[in-house]
């Protein structure tokens, strides 16, 4: 028995309509992706659209394009939504006597902070060392920035305004540290632990039972580690 032809064309057309839809879908949402904006559309098919807000609407979700355009995509094609990170902008290099007095501060930001948190100043200044090389205005290439290295998202739950004030920066950074030994306390190797989730993020070492198995995390967890017994070595002579 023959195939009807009207339903082969049906398919054949509906098949180009939706090819059609697609297209256009894709050089729209291409264009979004090159302006700055609030979340991202992570679609099933891999593809991550950068929007400012959507709103769901039965099987629609209508996507705010930065810029004011709006598309509206089946809701079924969403895998879900992620916020994005701001970029940060490090502040122009301070003077030689702004320099100055920064390092000269430092040691009293630190020890405040770990007053506050029960924490060594020495093993403050070792995870800084490590982090930052002792520059406020460090930005590493995953968007962290601050003598102590605090991701965007990570600064936010801290409350902190600007990652680049030394004050802000270290204060947050002990507290978060201090809140990760807390979480490791039961465990013999507490500080390894805090120090790769410190690196790493906490889910890592979750997920793996321990310290995950990257290298970057390793030789982190064993610098900051080396540095920090060196210093109290140091201090004892």
């Amino acid at each position: 028995m023959g195939t009807d032809p009207r339903a082969k064309n049906a398919a054949h057309n509906r098949r180009l309509s939706a090819l059609r839809r697609c297209r256009l879908l894709w050089f729209v949402l291409l264009a979004a992706t090159l302006a700055p904006a609030a979340e991202q559309a992570v679609l099933h098919t891999g593809f991550r659209v950068r929007v400012e807000r959507h709103e769901a609407d039965g099987d629609t979700t209508r996507l705010f394009l930065p810029g004011g355009g709006v598309v509206e995509v089946r809701s079924s094609e969403i895998r879900g939504f992620e916020q994005e990170e701001s970029i940060l902008t490090p502040p122009a290099p301070p003077s030689q006597e702004q320099e100055a007095a920064a390092s000269s501060g430092l040691e009293g930001i630190v020890r405040a902070s770990g007053d506050r948190h029960g924490l060594d100043p020495d093993l403050i200044h070792s995870v800084i060392r490590a982090e930052s090389a002792g520059n406020p205005r460090a930005v590493s290439a995953k968007g962290a920035g601050g003598l102590m290295q605090l991701m965007p998202g990570t600064a936010r739950t801290l409350d902190v305004q600007d990652v680049f004030d030394p004050a802000q920066n270290v204060e947050a950074g002990t507290r978060y540290l201090r809140d990760l030994l807390e979480r490791y306390k039961d465990d013999p190797n507490s500080l390894a632990l805090a120090l790769a989730a410190y690196n790493a993020g906490p889910e890592k070492v979750e997920a793996y039972k321990g310290i995950p198995p990257y290298r970057e995390t390793r030789e982190y967890v064993g610098r900051v580690i080396r540095d920090f017994n060196r210093t109290k070595i140091a201090s004892e002579k």
